[in-house]
């Protein structure tokens, strides 16, 4: 199951909305950090950065072939060794990762899916003790050129309650990444 208003735009568009080396500095995903996961992978975005980034694996979730064959030839181009692709429905069937296995997880622009609890406690089974999960998401504003319709588009207020459902402690929230996004950092404890 896809997550509801989750088309992508053209790639080039699409990197222009970020600047991963920021995200992640905001977000503390840093090389302290063993093993991440995106859940959404994508372009890879994200997940090549991580992987420049972290000592361990990055796993990258998707459902999407196109997302997974776009990423899979940048992998081999540019011959990165520590990124595991998942072609799997993360939102229908799990991760399919161990309980506490991953020390970071990423739920970038995903938040807007039909039960995000769900999604995030997923995030709490596989994350070990201390580990963290980064949230970005549109800032609720119709002047953003992408993003989910507002009626279903996250506030952080709604991000942190969720998380605090799920079983996270809140790190930090309210992180503004201009020019359209904001971040929370929750950990488990």
């Amino acid at each position: 199951m896809k997550v509801r208003e989750s088309g992508m735009p053209e790639e080039e568009m699409w990197n222009s909305f970020f600047y991963p080396s920021e995200i992640f500095k905001q977000l503390e995903l840093s090389n302290e950090i063993n093993n991440a996961v995106e859940f959404g992978s994508g372009y890879g975005t994200f997940t090549l950065e991580a992987a420049s980034l972290v000592k361990g694996m990055v796993y990258a979730i998707d459902i999407e072939t196109e997302m997974i064959n776009i990423l899979q030839k940048k992998i081999d181009q540019n011959k990165v060794k520590n990124v595991k692709i998942l072609h799997r429905d993360f939102i229908t069937h799990g991760t399919g990762l161990n309980n506490n296995s991953v020390d970071y997880v990423m739920l970038f622009n995903i938040l807007h899916t039909e039960k995000p609890v769900e999604l995030l406690k997923e995030a709490f089974r596989i994350l070990k003790t201390d580990g963290k999960i980064g949230i970005i998401h549109w800032i609720y504003s119709e002047l953003t050129p992408r993003g989910p319709s507002l009626n279903i588009r996250p506030k952080p207020e709604q991000c942190i309650d969720w998380l605090k459902v799920a079983g996270f402690d809140i790190l930090k929230k309210e992180i503004d990444l201009p020019p359209y996004h904001y971040g929370i950092i929750g950990i488990k404890k």
